[in-house]
């Protein structure tokens, strides 16, 4: 494992913080291949780090794609889009001129044909990505890579780019990056807050199953993970 984790006293000093690591990357990205892709998480956690990125202004905003890492498989009008947070609290101000790829391609489910249209729309994103920042749930699932998953399997090995995935604690039906696929980063972050969730990281750092806490599957990739964490 190669973690390294960083502590702050607040949720708007982490916010700042992970903004600015991200928007380092951006801009390298930008600079050495002329364009650049991250993949974010949505739920609670991440809405200041949005909030901050978006607010970046010495950032060529059009050359940049947005994308997430998972998604409820729902409308971007439903409040459980991860889609609409990112479109409400980071792709405002400076970054509205960056381009957004959905997850969601439309329907009730993630029918094959439907994953296939998502994947082709994948599959113009500007590779590797600059950076992928991940969350982290109390049960050791990050990105829709959860315990009990469907596809959990394929979901940790297959090449991807994107696959549908059904779980017990997932709720509504998902559509998920594989972890090859988001591997293929300059930046691997996990942004989590509170200390539930150091407990549960810590746990995770331990012995044990993959298929019992997922985000196992990320830190024992061999892939640098910085990890930012507040109370």
């Amino acid at each position: 494992m190669i973690i390294e984790r960083r502590s702050f006293a607040d949720k708007a000093t982490l916010a700042k913080e992970l903004a600015e690591a991200v928007a380092d990357r951006i801009r390298a990205a930008i600079a050495e291949r002329g364009a650049a892709a991250i993949a974010v998480s949505g739920g609670s956690t991440p809405g200041k780090f949005f909030q901050a990125l978006g607010k970046t202004k010495d950032i060529d905003w059009s050359k940049v794609v947005v994308t997430l890492v998972d998604e409820r498989w729902v409308d971007e009008t439903s409040d459980r889009s991860n889609a609409l947070l990112v479109n409400e609290k980071m792709l405002q101000g400076p970054a509205a001129n960056a381009r957004f790829f959905p997850l969601y391609s439309g329907g009730e489910e993630p029918t094959d044909a439907a994953i296939a249209k998502t994947n082709a729309l994948m599959a113009e994103l500007p590779l590797p990505f600059a950076a992928v920042i991940l969350g982290m749930g109390s049960d050791g699932h990050t990105a829709s890579f959860f315990p009990g998953g469907d596809t959990l399997d394929a979901a940790l090995n297959a090449s991807g780019p994107t696959l549908a995935i059904r779980a017990p604690g997932a709720g509504e039906p998902r559509v998920t990056f594989t972890l090859p696929r988001l591997l293929e980063t300059d930046g691997l972050y996990l942004h989590i807050e509170g200390e539930g969730k150091a407990e549960v990281l810590d746990a995770a750092l331990g012995d044990g199953p993959v298929e019992d806490m997922p985000i196992r599957a990320v830190l024992r990739s061999g892939e640098p993970v910085t990890v930012y964490w507040c109370p």
